[in-house]
């Protein structure tokens, strides 16, 4: 990978395993050698990009175009099935806020993990533990147990943790969607200033907010790439597209409805 990217996705593709009754993944355990018990499910497709350093991209697509596993593929948390992927840079993945978080340590505990798994130094994240909790703005609640935390608190500290472990490369899968809005607005402000200095990947159905933010988009429809590009230009057709195809069910629902 040239050393200006930040990120390099080759040909990736993702398929799930589905499993039609109810032993089949117990008989694929056991008889998988001699054959297969489940259907591939293409969620991705031939999926290629380079995302140079410095710059903001969003990536926009309908529900279910496969924009989430994609960046759980860059993140590491799941692996492709074809092709591959290349990161220059220490990662900072705000996917699926507060998920690995254990509910019966406290918000100090998790921090601590977090950060490790962030590939911080334990030094490193204790001192930097009151600026997140700052950051989050839970009071006493960091030191409480995360069961008794609402989502959005739960939110708050994971953007926090992401907001301090000096990451190269931010990647943000709708974060600003949880919290309130004096939240919302302070994340936002975070991303702008880290765009001056690092990498930033989002996933947004935001699109005024991406237009503002981003260099480029890349538009994944049905696990495929259809576009990238300059987002006053990819942005328009693709609402153009969400509005065809809106048009196009509502006038099968209803010529369905009259034929019956």
């Amino acid at each position: 990978m040239s050393s200006d990217f930040a990120i390099s996705c080759r040909n990736a593709g993702k398929a799930f395993q589905l499993y039609l009754h109810r032993n089949d993944q117990l008989m694929q355990a056991l008889f998988g050698w001699a054959k297969t018990y489940y259907k591939k499910h293409w969620v991705l497709r031939d999926v290629t990009f380079d995302i140079k350093k410095g710059e903001c991209v969003g990536i926009i697509g309908r529900n279910g175009a496969g924009k989430t596993t994609l960046l759980q593929i860059l993140c590491g948390i799941t692996k492709p099935t074809t092709g591959s992927v290349e990161i220059d840079g220490r990662i900072a993945p705000i996917l699926a806020l507060g998920s690995g978080f254990d509910g019966a340590l406290t918000g100090r505990e998790n921090a601590i993990i977090g950060g490790a798994i962030l590939g911080l130094k334990r030094k490193e994240i204790i001192a930097k533990l009151d600026q997140i909790a700052d950051f989050a703005e839970i009071g006493m609640f960091f030191d409480q147990p995360m069961k008794l935390y609402s989502s959005g608190m739960v939110a708050r500290l994971a953007f926090a943790i992401c907001a301090h472990v000096d990451a190269d490369i931010l990647i943000v899968d709708e974060a600003l969607s949880v919290g309130d809005e004096a939240f919302a607005q302070k994340c936002e402000n975070f991303i702008a200033e880290f765009s001056k200095r690092g990498t930033i990947l989002v996933v947004s159905h935001g699109l005024d907010y991406l237009r503002t933010l981003c260099d480029r988009v890349i538009w994944i429809d049905a696990g495929v790439v259809r576009e990238v590009g300059d987002p006053d230009e990819i942005i328009p057709r693709y609402k153009a597209a969400v509005r065809k195809d809106d048009e196009d069910e509502a006038n099968a629902v209803i010529g369905g409805g009259e034929a019956a």
